[in-house]
């Protein structure tokens, strides 16, 4: 069974840093892209970021230069550095990892075929 378990998220001021996990297991990602997004109530499913097995990454404008995604891919593991958080950060954020192997690091969020279950993060003004 795949699962992609993200951890990390919790309250934190505005201004303040969160660091997220993606821990995934069943299977390796090491080969494919993996990607970060996050939802809020009224909002759509927005796309954060993601990075490609080579290291290539695309953020969001939304986040960029904010925020950091990293990969250790020995362990499995897909990372998210937030910092200068913002109130309209505030969400549940999701990993998500795509089977076909490809360098492409799309923010369609239907070309990706795992999903977690989400981490609160809040951010408190």
């Amino acid at each position: 069974q795949v699962l992609l378990d993200e951890s990390g998220g919790g309250l934190v001021q505005a201004g303040g840093s969160l660091r997220l996990s993606c821990t995934a297991s069943g299977r390796s990602f090491r080969n494919n892209t993996m990607s970060w997004y996050r939802h809020s109530p009224g909002k759509e499913r927005e796309f954060v970021g993601g990075s490609n097995w080579i290291g290539d990454v695309n953020y969001a404008d939304s986040v960029m230069g904010r925020f950091t995604i990293s990969r250790d891919n020995a362990k499995n593991i897909m990372y998210l550095e937030m910092n200068s958080l913002v109130v309209e950060d505030t969400a549940v954020y999701y990993c998500a990892a795509r089977v076909i192997r490809s360098a492409n690091v799309p923010d369609d969020a239907r070309l990706y075929t795992y999903w977690g279950h989400g981490t609160q993060v809040t951010v408190s003004s």
